[in-house]
C-alpha cells in the first residue's frame, strides 16, 4: 500500500491564484484545505483577463493564498512532502509567479518540487473528488482549452478529439462582450438565458456534419454577431427580452454541439470495453448547468456513469494541483530548480497539434 503523502499545490495559470493541500494516496486523498483569490474586479473594465494586469496581482498575493492554505490545513512547511506547482500551460506571467514561488519554497526548505500540467490537474479531478478507475473518458471545457481525453494513467492520456479555433469558455465570454454582459461570460451568459426562449435564434451547431470528435466555436460566435446586429437595426437598440433569448439561443446551440461530440467520444471509449464506464467533466464551463444536463442525457442513453466534481472544483484551484502532483511523485516524479514556466504544454504528446505550432510549442 501506497505511503500516505501530504502536498501543497500552487495554481497561478490564469486569473485565480489559488494554493491548497492534498493528504493521501493516489487511490484516495482528501482535502485539507482550498484557497483561492479572485481577480474578477481588476479585470472588469477590460472585458476579459489582462495578462500583465494579472501577473502582477498573482505575484502580489501567491505568498498570503500559501500562508492561508498552510494554516486552514493546519499544518506547517516542515509537515509537507513535496510541492506542487502548475508549470503549464497558461499566461507565462502567471504560470512564471507561481514557479518561482515553488522554486522559493523548494530552495528554502529542501522539500522536492514538482511541475504539473494545469490540464492534468483538470483530468484528474474525478480521481480526487469520486475515486474514479482508470481508463475513464475526460471531456476538459474551460475558458482556453477544450478537448476529449482518455484518460488512462496519472501521466498517459490520449485526445480523441479537441476545437479547432475558440473554446467554449472562450466563445461565453466573447458573446457576453457583444451583448454588453458582464465578465466572466459564462455565468452571465447563463443567468441571462434563464429568461430566453432557445428556439428564438436559428444558429449553427458547427462540425455536426462532419465525422469525428473536434470541435469549432469561432463561427457560433459570429453568427450570435450577425443575429445581434439585425436585432439592433431592426429596433435601434438591443431589447431586454432579445438579449436573454440570444444568450439562450447562443447556450443551447453549445451544449448540443457538445452532446453530439460527447457521444461519437463515448463510442470510441466503450468500444475499449472498461470495467466501469465513467464520463467525467471538468474546467470552467463545467459549471453551466444547461451544458451539464445535456451531458447527462447522453451518458444516460449509452448507460455511462456521468461525474462532475463540485463547481469549486471545475474552475482553477490549487487542491487538483495539489493531487496531480501527489499522482506524479507517487510514480518517482520529480523536478529540480530548472523547472520552466511553460505558455503550452499538450498532455497528448504523440496526436498531432491542432491548433498549430511555433516557437513555443504546440498549442493542444
Amino acid at each position: 500500500m501506497t505511503a500516505e503523502l501530504t502536498i501543497l499545490g500552487i495554481e497561478s495559470s490564469c486569473d485565480d491564484t489559488a494554493a491548497a493541500v492534498v493528504r493521501g494516496t493516489p487511490d484516495r486523498a482528501q482535502i485539507l484545505s482550498s484557497v483561492v483569490f479572485e481577480q474578477t474586479t481588476l479585470h472588469a473594465d477590460f472585458g476579459g483577463v489582462v495578462p500583465e494586469i494579472a501577473a502582477r496581482a498573482h505575484a502580489e498575493k501567491i505568498d498570503y493564498c500559501v500562508e492561508d492554505a498552510l494554516q486552514q490545513a493546519g499544518i506547517t512547511l516542515d509537515a509537507i512532502d513535496a510541492i506542487a506547482v502548475t508549470a503549464g500551460p497558461g499566461l507565462i506571467g502567471g504560470v512564471l509567479s507561481g514557479v518561482m514561488c515553488a522554486k522559493g519554497l523548494s530552495a528554502a526548505t529542501g522539500k522536492p518540487l514538482i511541475g504539473v500540467n494545469h490540464l492534468a490537474g483538470h483530468a484528474l479531478t474525478p480521481r480526487l473528488t469520486d475515486g474514479v478507475a482508470f481508463p475513464y473518458l475526460m471531456l476538459l471545457v474551460s475558458g482556453g482549452h477544450c478537448q476529449f481525453l482518455l484518460v488512462e494513467g496519472p501521466e498517459t492520456y490520449r485526445r480523441l478529439g479537441s476545437t479547432i479555433d475558440d473554446a467554449p469558455g472562450e466563445a461565453f465570454d466573447k458573446t457576453a462582450r457583444l451583448l454588453a454582459l458582464p465578465q466572466p461570460g459564462g455565468p452571465s451568459v447563463e443567468a441571462t438565458a434563464r429568461n430566453g426562449n432557445p428556439g428564438k435564434y436559428k444558429l449553427p451547431r458547427p462540425l455536426l456534419d462532419r465525422p469525428g470528435c473536434d470541435m469549432s466555436f469561432s463561427g457560433l460566435k459570429t453568427a450570435l454577431l450577425r443575429a445581434r446586429d439585425g436585432v439592433v437595426n431592426e429596433h435601434g437598440g438591443l431589447p431586454k427580452q432579445d438579449r436573454h433569448d440570444l444568450c439562450a439561443s447562443f447556450q443551447e446551440a453549445v451544449a448540443d454541439v457538445l452532446a453530439e461530440k460527447s457521444r461519437r467520444a463515448l463510442e470510441i471509449y466503450l468500444a475499449l470495453n472498461p470495467t466501469r464506464p465513467v464520463f467525467a467533466v471538468a474546467g470552467g464551463v463545467a459549471a453551466n448547468t444547461a451544458i451539464r444536463t445535456a451531458l447527462n442525457a447522453v451518458c444516460a442513453k449509452l448507460e455511462t456513469e456521468f461525474v462532475a466534481p463540485p463547481l469549486a472544483l471545475c474552475t482553477d484551484n490549487g487542491a487538483m494541483i495539489a493531487y496531480a502532483g501527489l499522482a506524479r511523485f507517487a510514480l518517482g516524479a520529480q523536478d529540480d530548480l530548472t523547472l520552466s514556466a511553460r505558455p503550452r504544454w499538450p498532455l497528448d504528446k504523440t496526436s498531432p497539434a491542432l491548433l498549430g505550432s511555433g516557437k513555443k510549442g504546440a498549442k493542444a
